[in-house]
């Protein structure tokens, strides 16, 4: 593992004391603001001597939505040269690798923290646990933390709908779903029965009939899986060179199925994260069936000065 703040320099240089570490901090980064100060010298002081050998680490992935849970094996190093911008590094392997839908609410927001590097106290136990292999999978009616109130809103937004979606709507129960949201986009379409579908779940279209273009066939995969190119070329030789075809799963993509559909050209892959921004912008226009299941509610958050554009 590794952190940033490269202009500290090499952190085995410095006293082992914090005072010392936040006057790098401050010689470093002259321009930072007064409380930034403590926060980056607090930070690589614990990377450097409070973490020890032996302590589990958790990491949050942006990249496979998923929690890495590791063990620290060794002690400090500084190599520049290993990764450009993050020079301080601890060896470490890494155990386990769960999905966030593994987890509670609360354990999410904590791990979501805006700090870089800080100790994990009110859900430790379930990154323990996680260290070990153990997948809890928590339900979401017995978890005492989906209604806890983020800072982060959207995220613990998604997380709570994924979860959802993963658990509740399994199988040809979200093909009916993604049929649902598309009917909301102004498509008309024809979910296939249960049982062999010949790779095409649904078939959208505009007429009332279903016979002018465009026609868009559609394949769906509930589960937590990755979606690989073999999946997708499945899909791409069901609707053929003149077809138009969108695959939805909850997970995503790998690069090779990604680089399949645009050599493809006719090819739409949609992953959990797309997929998730289109059922909350559509939302209010699911049927009232979707809704009941998927209970949420319309709230306004204040929006940073710098995101609404002022000066």
């Amino acid at each position: 593992m590794a952190i940033g703040w490269d202009a500290m320099g090499d952190l085995a240089a410095l006293a082992p004391d914090r005072e010392a570490f936040k006057a790098q901090a401050q010689k470093a980064y002259p321009d930072a603001k007064p409380g930034a100060i403590p926060l980056t010298g607090g930070q690589n002081f614990r990377f450097v001597h409070e973490a020890q050998v032996g302590d589990l680490i958790a990491y949050p992935s942006r990249n496979d939505k998923k929690i890495h849970v590791g063990r620290i094996d060794g002690p400090y190093r500084y190599d520049p040269s290993l990764e450009p911008g993050y020079p301080s590094q601890r060896p470490v392997t890494w155990l386990h690798s769960l999905p966030r839908t593994d987890f509670s609410q609360g354990a999410l927001y904590e791990i979501g923290c805006a700090s870089s590097f800080f100790q994990l106290k009110s859900y430790a136990e379930e990154f323990i646990a996680a260290s070990l292999g153990k997948h809890p999978k928590i339900e979401i009616k017995q978890d005492p933390t989906v209604a806890l109130v983020a800072s982060d809103v959207e995220q613990s937004t998604k997380d709570y709908l994924l979860k959802t979606l993963t658990q509740n709507f399994k199988g040809h129960r979200f093909a009916h779903l993604v049929g649902d949201l598309l009917e909301t986009m102004r498509y008309r379409t024809r979910v296939s029965p249960e049982g062999p579908d010949k790779g095409i779940d649904i078939v959208a279209f505009r007429d009332e009939l279903g016979l002018h273009p465009p026609i868009i066939k559609v394949q769906v995969k509930s589960g937590e899986g990755n979606v690989g190119s073999p999946e997708v070329a499945a899909l791409a030789g069901a609707i053929g060179d003149k077809g138009a075809g969108l695959f939805v799963t909850l997970a995503s993509f790998s690069k090779q199925a990604r680089d399949f559909a645009d050599a493809k050209g006719n090819l739409r892959l949609l992953d959990g994260d797309a997929l998730l921004d289109l059922l909350l912008e559509h939302y209010e226009d699911l049927d009232a069936k979707y809704r009941a299941e998927i209970p949420l509610k319309r709230v306004y958050i204040p929006e940073p000065a710098e995101e609404a554009g002022e000066v």
